[in-house]
């Protein structure tokens, strides 16, 4: 009966092993490559099932350029991280050579070339992203330096080697996630040169531009003088890109701590900048409190000079007013007044009277411009004191960043020299598996030797024993 009885569909011992395997090993096929037109696209096979499935696997519902946009933004990825992690672990200055950052330039030329839109010319249909880089140019002043040297680089023919061009600049310059963040930000330009549904239109090209900021970490070297741009055939090299187990799990501890300490790096150089960007700006501000303090003590002077005029012609019209009263007078004592005289006198003491109130009005209005232009000037000098103690202090705090920045370098250096002796010992440790694996081997054969030869003289021994009966 229990043969007749339908077998369990628990799986067996063996077939664990085979699921183990695969789920361990699927990361190595886990794409598959077709080409659409001109496009090698990367295809994620998530609809494979590691265990069997009567029912027939029904097509992915995605939209294919989604799909295509998804797969440019994980080789985006890949290739970043490979060419970060492969640079820091050479720990030098990359040049043109170098095969992960040749790599890197191919991803980010598919990266720009999709969605493009043909345009048509005299000489027939024309496709590159030239036209939209040239757009930087427009939005970013700093940028304009790079697009002259491109239009300037000798042996340069087709707008795809100008583009190359501009890319390998930029990643040099250090600005190449500020420039494409800057043309990504402003579509409504880049819907001249991209469909509606292009990488650079959508939510992956702010990705993308996003993760270009980890590239500061890196210096690179290019010679494009005597490099044929316009000629070159980007492919993408998916060899380099395909995990290694073994190695990952060797050096996972060195790699994390390389990470944290390049991570602290990056934020305090950003944290960096900030500050100095804060600390020139607290200098503009307080140059321009300067000039106007300047200017305020000028004007200060000027009101000084003009009231102590004022004063003396007040003096002055006082002393006149007292001398005519005196003579008029004298001369009402001497002689019997003249009605007219008297009347002309009249008339000039009050224009006397008049203008010295004038005169007082003026010296009171001068005088309370002179009060309010000094309470100016203690605030403005009491706002700039308030002002160089913030210099001083975001200074003390740019100078305590350095020195951090100092500490996390040297940590760096110490934390990828302690990798490379792990990878030494490593390698020593493999040469002591393979001589004693050698040695074992050597025993091994000993032994058979040793186990014939007394099988020979056991047999010999009973040979003797039947003779000497």
């Amino acid at each position: 009966m229990s043969d007749l009885t339908p077998q369990s569909e628990t799986p067996t011992p063996t077939t664990d092993k085979i699921t183990q395997a695969a789920r361990e090993t699927i990361y190595l096929c886990n794409f598959r490559v077709s080409v659409d037109g001109e496009w090698l696209c990367l295809r994620e096979l998530n609809d494979i099932s590691l265990t069997p499935d009567p029912e027939p696997a029904h097509e992915d519902p995605k939209d294919p350029i989604a799909i295509e946009r998804l797969n440019l933004m994980n080789m985006a990825k890949l290739s970043i991280k490979g060419l970060i992690e492969s640079a820091l672990n050479l720990g030098r200055t990359l040049d043109s050579d170098y095969a992960p950052l040749q790599q890197f330039f191919v991803v980010m030329e598919h990266c720009l070339k999709h969605g493009l839109k043909t345009k048509k010319t005299f000489l027939g249909q024309n496709k590159s992203f030239w036209g939209a880089l040239e757009l930087v140019e427009k939005l970013t002043p700093e940028a304009g330096e790079i697009t002259a040297s491109v239009k300037d680089l000798p042996g340069l023919r087709t707008p795809l080697g100008r583009g190359r061009a501009w890319l390998r600049l930029a990643l040099m310059q250090k600005k190449l996630s500020d420039y494409m963040k800057t043309i990504i930000n402003r579509k409504d330009l880049l819907s001249e040169f991209y469909e509606a549904n292009a990488l650079m239109m959508e939510e992956e090209g702010a990705v993308i531009a996003g993760l270009l900021v980890g590239l500061n970490v890196i210096d690179a070297n290019l010679c494009m003088k005597g490099e044929d741009l316009d000629s070159q055939v980007g492919v993408i090299d998916f060899s380099m890109y395909l995990k290694d187990g073994g190695h990952s799990s060797k050096s996972a501890e060195g790699d994390g701590q390389i990470t944290a300490i390049l991570d602290q790096k990056n934020y305090v150089e950003e944290l960096n900048r900030h500050l100095s960007a804060s600390v020139n700006n607290l200098q503009a501000k307080v140059d321009a409190l300067e000039k106007s303090n300047t200017k305020l003590t000028e004007e200060l002077a000027v009101a000084n000079n003009r009231i102590i005029t004022l004063q003396e012609d007040v003096e002055r019209v006082k002393e006149e007013s007292s001398y005519q009263l005196e003579s008029r007078k004298a001369s009402r004592s001497d002689s019997a007044p003249d009605g007219q005289a008297l009347g002309e006198t009249r008339k000039q003491l009050k224009e006397e009277t008049l203008l010295r109130l004038d005169v007082e009005k003026e010296l009171e209005v001068q005088i309370g411009m002179k009060q309010e232009m000094e309470l100016s000037m203690k605030m403005l000098e009491k706002d700039v004191c308030e002002k160089q103690d913030a210099l001083v202090e975001l200074r003390q705090q740019l100078e305590d960043l350095r020195v951090i920045n100092q500490q996390l370098s040297h940590k760096s250096q110490s934390a990828d020299a302690g990798s490379k002796h792990k990878s030494e010992a490593i390698s020593r440790l493999e040469e002591k598996i393979n001589q004693m694996s050698g040695t074992v081997k050597q025993m091994e054969t000993s032994e058979k030797h040793a186990v014939k030869q007394a099988r020979n003289l056991n047999s010999a021994a009973g040979r003797l024993l039947q003779l000497q009966q």
